[in-house]
């Protein structure tokens, strides 16, 4: 195993700002970043980059900002706002990314809890938001505007245009020339390099630092594995609040040196993909998910020959296509069909989804379902499972070529240590470590033990290839009445392979059997149902049909016959399920800003509901409270079917 010290901080260039000035320095006329701007793409080369980062950060500086001061930034993936990044890390100060989707009350916490002096927004929208809570964060004094649309009436003297900023740093940088060479110079590998939140699930988030040295570490151990290289391109469109993003958007780029992408926006995101073809992409399961929910709704509104055809070679697919990916035998008819459905069906359908260059995908930010993840390999894209969390860089399991596991997560990445406790949870070590929890030395210690393992609070296993399987948050793996396993993540993500389910949330722990409330995919399922002629007024009628239950009810009793022969969750069959009113929603503290289910608080806030499932009830009324995204408040009810579902006999395989 590499030693961590290879990763550590090789030679020299061992902190972000250095990265980028040895990039400007040795190809300085080659693509760094792109930006889709009115339909047109710019370019900066890492000549542009660092000029203007130069310029940004001495700008910061004539404004008072320094050596340890935090550096909130809040907007959708735009060049200048991951320049500031750099920026901020010249003067020895912190990036702090928010998630822009956020309400302001959101923020205020992460603001207050930093104690933010400077915040870089995207435009006007999150200005407003900054304004709203101002009064309420004391040691706020400056915001940096990167779009001035709508901005013109905005004469505050501690709001400042983002070009305005660069052209004062530039006379700072002429008056002062040695500045800030001698600040990058100061730079430390163990200085924290980005504090990033985490979502929060079980109570207040946490800022977790991280150095230099983990993240550039986490970058070089990834780029080894997949062989990335500086001719590559990624479209960066994911939270710069996350931390997956932070790894292959900023720390892997700055490493390696490929080209970063920003969509024109987030409704553009699928166009400006097939028009850049990158050659790495990354997206968590969801995406994957609503990628081939498109993909089988549009292939329902085929022609029946089409239909036939994509079927027909989706079966061979299946059959061979991802031993085919891993250059595994296969007979010479079976490649004579791939080849001919490569053709007719997986190129056409790679280009559709733009991932036609794709040297290598991932995914992260939670389990993905194995029959999702044999689709994409088996029409021929290299989607790998990667595993970690924002307190290891998102950085502890890799798939290398030729040794995927569709059930695992992967290898122990280099330098990565994994070893798994008595009581089952994943337990790593390595050089992608956090520091620490921002003012949290309490946190800190409970999640690093005193032999400097980090508790990652997941559930798994070791495999007897060295596979890393994970079954669940380890909070959450609970055991049923009977005192089998109840694992939910794990059926959740089979339920969530169909395309007419967006999301399932089960119940079972300390209970006589598994219980579900499905969302369905309104997209998806208003097709199905328009295509049948089912006329319905919005999401919450469209739940309520009697047509859709039959619909979610027959994908139950699929995933309860799979089930049904596996070893250790054949008892967690579902037996009860409901159709919820309404979407769950981050808005309404149901999801956090990744989207990951906020189990404790949904099982309060729906109490009446899991009642009623258990109670034998056939209905239940409910009214809700949601938020709308002005702020408003409003209320949705309805009377919610309950329905059983077949359950299947246990399998037991033969010792």
């Amino acid at each position: 195993m590499p030693t961590q010290a290879k990763y550590a901080a090789p030679d020299g260039l061992h902190t972000f700002p250095r990265l980028l000035m040895h990039h400007a320095a040795i190809r300085p006329d080659a693509p760094a970043m792109r930006e889709k701007y009115l339909g047109i793409w710019q370019t900066w080369s890492w000549a542009d980059v660092a000029e203007r980062v130069r310029a940004l950060a001495c700008g910061l500086a004539a404004l008072g900002f320094k050596r340890g001061d935090n550096l909130a930034i809040i907007g959708d993936n735009r060049p200048h706002l991951y320049m500031m990044m750099t920026a901020a890390q010249c003067l020895g100060g912190v990036p702090v990314p928010l998630y822009q989707d956020a309400v302001a009350a959101e923020m205020l916490f992460v603001l207050q809890d930093a104690g933010v002096r400077f915040v870089v927004v995207e435009d006007q929208e999150q200005v407003d938001k900054m304004l709203e809570v101002r009064d309420q964060v004391s040691t706020l004094e400056h915001i940096v505007y990167d779009d001035p649309r709508g901005m013109r009436h905005y004469n505050q003297p501690f709001l400042h245009d983002i070009h305005e900023l660069m052209e004062m740093g530039r006379i700072h940088d002429r008056n002062h020339p040695d500045f800030l060479d001698a600040e990058i110079a100061q730079g430390h590998f163990d200085d924290t390099s980005v504090m990033l939140y985490t979502s929060g699930t079980t109570g207040k988030p946490k800022g977790v630092c991280q150095t230099h040295a983990a993240f550039i570490a986490a970058a070089r151990g990834g780029i080894e594995v997949d062989r990335m290289s500086a001719d590559g391109d990624i479209l960066s469109y994911l939270p710069m609040a996350w931390v997956g993003d932070h790894l292959f958007s900023f720390a892997q780029a700055m490493v390696a040196g490929f080209t970063i992408n920003c969509p024109e926006s987030g409704d553009t995101v699928m166009t400006d993909l097939r028009e850049i073809g990158p050659t790495y992409y990354f997206a968590p399961p969801r995406v994957f998910e609503s990628l081939l929910t498109s993909v089988m709704i549009r292939m329902e509104d085929a022609g029946k020959l089409k239909q036939k055809m994509f079927h027909h070679f989706m079966a061979v697919a299946k059959r061979c296509g991802a031993d085919i990916l891993d250059k595994k035998p296969v007979s010479t008819v079976d490649r004579l069909q791939y080849a001919l459905g490569n053709l007719l069906v997986y190129g056409p359908l790679r280009n559709v989804l733009g991932l036609s260059r794709v040297r290598v995908a991932y995914t992260a930010g939670a389990a993905i379902g194995p029959e999702l993840f044999k689709f994409y390999r088996s029409i021929g894209i290299n989607l790998k499972q990667f595993y970690g969390q924002t307190e290891t860089c998102a950085y502890v399991c890799l798939q290398p070529d030729g040794a995927i596991k569709f059930d695992s997560v992967g290898q122990p990445a280099p330098g990565v240590e994994i070893k798994i406790a008595d009581n089952g949870e994943v337990l790593v070590k390595g050089p992608m470590l956090l520091k620490e929890y921002y003012k949290r030395p309490d946190a800190t210690a409970e999640t690093i033990n005193a032999d400097g393992w980090f508790m990652t609070g997941d559930a798994g296993f070791l495999d007897e290839d060295g596979h890393l399987k994970i079954i669940d948050r380890a909070k959450d793996v609970g055991k049923l009445s009977s005192g089998a396993m109840f694992a939910p993540n794990y059926i959740e993500n089979k339920l969530k392979f169909f395309q007419y389910v967006k999301e399932a949330v089960c119940f079972g722990a300390n209970r006589d059997m598994v219980t579900a409330f499905i969302n369905i995919d309104v997209g998806a399922v208003g097709n199905w149902a328009e295509r049948r002629g089912i006329a319905y007024s919005g999401y919450t009628d469209l739940a309520g049909k009697a047509e859709v239950y039959e619909l979610i009810k027959t994908c139950l009793e699929e995933v309860n016959a799979t089930l049904a022969s596996d070893t250790m969750m054949a008892d967690s069959q579902v037996h009860r399920f409901l159709i919820l009113h309404k979407e769950l929603d981050p808005d309404d503290d149901e999801l956090t800003r990744t989207r990951k289910v906020r189990r404790n608080f949904v099982s309060e806030k729906y109490k009446l509901l899991i009642d009623a499932l258990y109670g034998g009830l056939s209905s239940q009324f409910i009214e809700t409270e949601v938020k709308f995204e002005d702020g408003r408040r409003g209320k949705v009810s309805a009377d919610l079917r309950i329905v059983d579902c077949k359950t299947f006999p246990i399998v037991r395989k033969a010792a």
